[in-house]
């Protein structure tokens, strides 16, 4: 007997109604297991979609990180995120925070408030991390939240890329007493810092029974470090104190002193040589002391030590504050890394110019924590050469040469450097001979010759915001494109090897670079070697900097600040 005879005769035995009620219950069964079978369906492939992805985790908040995470498709990648702190800092206007020009949140963005604005999710842990463990591919952390919570304060994240934005710590060069007795401004928390120690200074340089020379002593403001960080602090406190404190502290506004040392012989010495003599000579008029080519022995909580270099005398400076702005160094944590990828001996993580950290594989690194070790010409000539000299003559004709040379631009761009600094009109001017005058072919040994002072117009990327931020822009870019790329590469010919790299080498596109000096003026070097100083140009450092801002939040903070500060002036409060 069939299943289905045996069903039918069983079913004959029931009522009509009854009959009803069995199809109902047999078909609504069926209904619910096929809309659970439906229903699951969707899960379990959202679930399989997730695995797949990669996991990549980005150590810091700062600008490059930011950067990157602002342009990046997560719907490829499961993203995590470590910082000690919760928050992105517009770092540029950290001077203007210390004497109240602008206020500490103004310049500050949630970075919570950042990344969900992406479309999926990114998951962000407030902890440092304290060791990268590339060969395991892990990294371990610490909770930076000191409380008696329970639960464990460490823990371990695995990844499959890696993204190194730890940023720079303050370089102290060893100096004896500097980290005890001086003040930086590498922080946001910095910035608050001297803004108390500033008002404090004077707060004591008025009370009763002090001597003319322990005021004096009160009110003398120390800045180590020439460089825009400092030039700028000594223009806020300028302003601060002549526009602002002295209303309120008429009995001592002509026993305030500003001292800025600089180890160099001009300050801004990065910037253009107009740049560097407009500044030394509105400080001049101001009335701030530029000590330059002096060089700090140590600090105590009175004195700095300096050694004169043009006399090698030896002398000490009382002092009631120091702010030491001089440069960065590298962080412990990606020391510790360096020395298990054979990096130990460098001064800082070094990456090649697609910001892949050498000798690691997947771990990239960004900002002020890495440099490019930009590939020399001179290792690959022989590989070059045999890759334009298809004919195997021996010999490169002009022809040959230019068939290559655009990738040759591409991937040693200290090429085009140096046909800027000897004033080539061509590329195939390289190919000269000594006199200068054409050839039709060389030979190898004389191809080496013609190129062998190309590498030295390498240079390193200065460590500023500006660099970072397209950093993590071209690294984002990167991550998006990097299926396509399995297919169709669009980076350069290799020399060794054959066919051609994933991406295009990153670059920089230098933007401009401003010095604001304080009385409404700045300096700004700008692209295409236009250098502007005064009053307009202030107002063109307004509107960038409005401009740049990570968030309309922000943006309205800081202009609010600016209208307040022209009309109320800068808040003398002890906040």
């Amino acid at each position: 007997m069939t299943i289905v005879s045996y069903l039918n005769r069983a079913f004959n035995g029931f009522s009509s109604s009854s009959k009803i009620l069995v199809v109902f219950f047999l078909s609504g069964g069926g209904l619910l297991s096929y809309s659970e079978s439906q229903s699951n369906s969707p899960n379990n492939l959202e679930h399989e979609r997730l695995a797949c992805k990669k996991k990549v985790v980005v150590l810091g908040t700062g600008w490059a990180s930011t950067s990157f995470l602002k342009d990046l498709d997560i719907s490829r990648y499961d993203v995590q995120v470590v910082s000690p702190r919760n928050y992105f800092a517009f770092t540029p206007l950290l001077p203007s925070v210390t004497c109240g020009t602008v206020e500490a949140r103004s310049i500050v963005e949630p970075i919570r408030n950042i990344i969900k604005k992406k479309d999926g999710e990114i998951q962000f842990w407030e902890a440092e991390c304290t060791k990268i463990d590339a060969a395991n591919k892990k990294v371990f952390c610490r909770s930076v939240i000191e409380s008696s919570l329970v639960g464990k304060k460490e823990f371990a994240l695995d990844y499959d890329y890696l993204v190194v934005a730890t940023g720079a710590e303050v370089n102290t060069f060893n100096t004896p007493g500097v980290m005890e007795f001086c003040h930086f401004l590498k922080e946001v928390e910095d910035a608050q810092k001297i803004r108390r120690s500033v008002l404090d200074c004077f707060e004591k340089a008025i009370l009763p029974d002090l001597t003319d020379e322990e005021r004096r002593i009160s009110l003398h403001f120390v800045i180590v470090g020439g460089g825009p960080t400092g030039v700028e602090f000594a223009a806020e406190l300028h302003d601060f104190v002549h526009e602002d404190i002295v209303k309120l502290y008429p009995m001592v506004k002509d026993l305030v002193k500003i001292t800025l040392i600089q180890s160099g012989d001009h300050i801004l010495n990065t910037y253009d040589s107009r740049i560097s003599s407009f500044a030394e000579q509105k400080f001049a008029r101001d009335g701030i002391n530029v000590n330059t080519g002096c060089r700090v022995l140590g600090v105590s909580n009175k004195e700095v030590n300096i050694k004169v270099k043009s006399t090698g005398e030896n002398v000490s400076m009382p002092h009631s504050m120091v702010v030491w702005s001089t440069g960065v160094s590298t962080r412990p944590v990606v020391k510790d890394f360096m020395d298990q990828i054979g990096q130990g001996k460098r001064k800082v993580l070094a990456t090649d110019e697609w910001l892949r950290v050498k000798g690691c594989e997947n771990v990239y690194a960004v900002g002020d924590c890495a440099t490019i070790d930009q590939r020399k010409i001179m290792e690959d000539i022989g590989a070059i050469f045999n890759a334009a000299d298809k004919d195997k003559s021996g010999s490169l004709t002009v022809e040959e040469f230019q068939e290559i040379i655009d990738d040759v631009l591409i991937r040693y761009p200290q090429v085009g450097l140096h046909l800027q600094s000897k004033h080539l009109m061509s590329v195939t001017d390289l190919l000269n001979d000594p006199e200068g005058n054409a050839r039709k072919e060389i030979d190898i040994e004389g191809f080496k010759s013609a190129l062998s002072q190309v590498d030295s117009q390498m240079k390193s990327l200065p460590a500023t915001a500006q660099v970072a931020a397209q950093q993590g822009t071209y690294l984002s870019s990167c991550f998006n494109k990097r299926e396509l790329a399995n297919f169709i590469p669009e980076g350069p010919r290799r020399f060794k090897g054959t066919g051609r790299h994933d991406f295009l080498p990153f670059r920089y596109k230098h933007l401009g670079s401003f010095a604001p000096l304080g009385g409404e003026q700045a300096a700004a070097e700008l692209p295409g070697d236009w250098v502007s100083v005064g009053r307009s140009t202030q107002w063109l450092w307004y509107s960038i900097y409005a401009s740049k801002q990570v968030s309309w939040r922000t943006r309205v903070l800081v202009v609010s600040d600016w209208t307040r500060r022209f009309i109320f002036g800068r808040d003398s409060s002890r906040i």
